[in-house]
């Protein structure tokens, strides 16, 4: 009897452990634009495990990338913060600072094996041999790998590869778009990028065929792993698909035969990413923990401008602050705590996530030393009312933005722009010669946030080391436009 009462006892302590360390795995698509994926309305592209996810959890149809281009936004999603905080401005631009409180190493303190897969971009992984963008002897400055995050293990690419043969390229044929999949027997080059581990070792087996099943097949054993040491986990998931260059293998290029070359390969690797987020749902629920993980799901971005990618009906693409440029697919799936679908239509961005999962888990907020641009969405989880604090700010190259429930304010030199989303969500009917105290306000509230931003950048919360050792110079976008408007 007693042995029965301390069995009950364990598996009560197993249950409240679960749902007070839910596993968290936070997956990113690379360029996916916001009409890309069924759920959202394509008819054409293949992606029927997303859909799936769609319908058992939350959809968000207002949900923002924290910049145009991939780098910002995914410093944004580690540390809660707006990436021009920490001098990430664009793509290849900056680093994630190591001074940055970031979100494995907030969960690795409360128990969690951390672990980061596919995409990097924060970067370089090395500083002894050329390798992707900006890996190459002797540049220590941009030397950045994940080990200084906060994670336990990785297989990791600095930027973009191949998404079929992800380390191949042809020696004919091999365009930036891409190019048809490498047959048995075909010449190729190396690509230049490589995938590293958390020890700084380059990855050399099983790296061929689909890209995003080359890196599923690191996730799985990293779960594995997890839940044989009885471990909570972190795993972050960045697929390199649908990145330029596009190329889908044979069984894909099958799929979409009747389409152009192009959308072949761009509409084929996200079928392929799709087939593998099937492939992790099926093996959480094999090893009876996908009630208590939490699967997030978006892009980085919205599609890039010479693809068939597709932003909907929203204005512009990548590297536009405009909707087609952030707004993208965004889902949550929680069946412990979501055991029924909704759709929100809150204005949320991908900075949100760090102070969602730190409330899900109630980490102290004396660990958050820093500004957090993020704000929880637990209150939207558990539908219950959510009110955002502030406006979200964006800032890319010569352009800013600034949303709110409502209203949108769109800048680039020279000229001011007004939207009022509920009514105009494709920002045709730009509304700032009619409103324009409400410009001004907006205008303000941006001004006193740029002016936040610039003093992070400069050191205010955690001093001048990674500002020094950098050496980049503050991007005054907002200072050009006032000038430009007055």
């Amino acid at each position: 009897m007693r042995s029965t009462l301390l069995g009950f006892a364990l598996f009560g302590t197993l249950l409240a452990d679960a749902e007070n360390k839910p596993n968290i795995i936070l997956v990113m698509a690379d360029d996916l634009g916001w009409g890309d994926v069924g759920f959202n309305g394509n008819t054409l592209i293949k992606t029927p495990n997303l859909d799936k996810m769609a319908s058992e959890g939350i959809r968000f149809t207002r949900f923002y990338s924290a910049s145009a281009v991939c780098s910002p936004t995914r410093a944004s999603i580690l540390t809660g913060r707006n990436p021009s905080r920490m001098g990430v401005f664009n793509a290849n631009v900056g680093i994630l600072r190591p001074e940055e409180i970031t979100l494995p190493e907030l969960l690795k303190e409360t128990g969690y094996i951390t672990a980061h897969f596919g995409k990097w971009h924060l970067g370089s992984l090395t500083a002894s041999e050329n390798d992707a963008n900006r890996g190459k002897p002797g540049n220590t400055r941009e030397y950045n790998p994940p080990m200084f995050h906060g994670y336990d293990e990785c297989f990791v690419t600095e930027s973009k590869v191949p998404t079929w043969d992800p380390m191949k390229k042809p020696l004919k044929k091999a365009t930036a778009n891409g190019w048809p999949y490498l047959k048995p027997a075909e010449l190729f080059a190396p690509y230049g990028t490589h995938y590293w581990d958390i020890k700084g070792n380059k990855i050399t087996e099983n790296l061929e065929g689909d890209d995003s099943r080359v890196i599923m097949d690191r996730v799985i054993p990293f779960i594995d792993h997890s839940v044989k040491k009885e471990a909570p986990f972190l795993a972050v998931v960045w697929f390199h698909a649908p990145h330029l260059p596009c190329v889908a293998g044979p069984k894909y290029v099958e799929m979409y035969k009747n389409e152009d070359t192009m959308m072949q390969n761009y509409a084929g690797c996200i079928t392929a990413l799709d087939e593998q987020i099937g492939r992790l749902r099926t093996h959480l629920a094999r090893l009876k923990i996908d009630k208590q993980t939490i699967l997030f799901f978006c892009s980085d971005n919205g599609p890039e401008k010479n693809t068939p990618g597709s932003s909907g009906m929203f204005r512009d693409r990548k590297r536009s602050l405009h909707e087609g440029g952030i707004r993208v697919p965004s889902l949550i799936l929680w069946p412990q705590k979501v055991p029924k679908p909704f759709v929100s239509d809150i204005a949320c961005f991908t900075s949100d996530y760090l102070p969602t999962i730190v409330d899900i888990l109630k980490i102290s907020s004396q660990k958050l030393k820093y500004h957090l641009d993020g704000q929880s969405l637990l209150p939207i989880i558990e539908q219950k009312a959510f009110v955002r604090r502030n406006p979200i700010g964006f800032t890319y190259q010569n352009q800013i933005a600034l949303s709110d429930s409502i209203f949108k304010m769109y800048s680039k030199p020279g000229e001011y722009e007004l939207y009022n989303l509920k009514e105009d969500p494709f920002e045709k009917n730009n509304l700032a010669a009619q409103k324009s105290d409400i410009i001004q306000k907006m205008k303000t509230k941006y001004e006193y946030f740029y002016l936040d931003l610039e003093k992070s950048f400069l050191g205010k919360e955690y001093g001048t080391l990674s500002f020094n050792r950098m050496k980049q110079e503050w991007k005054g976008i907002f200072e050009t436009n006032k000038e430009a408007a007055e």
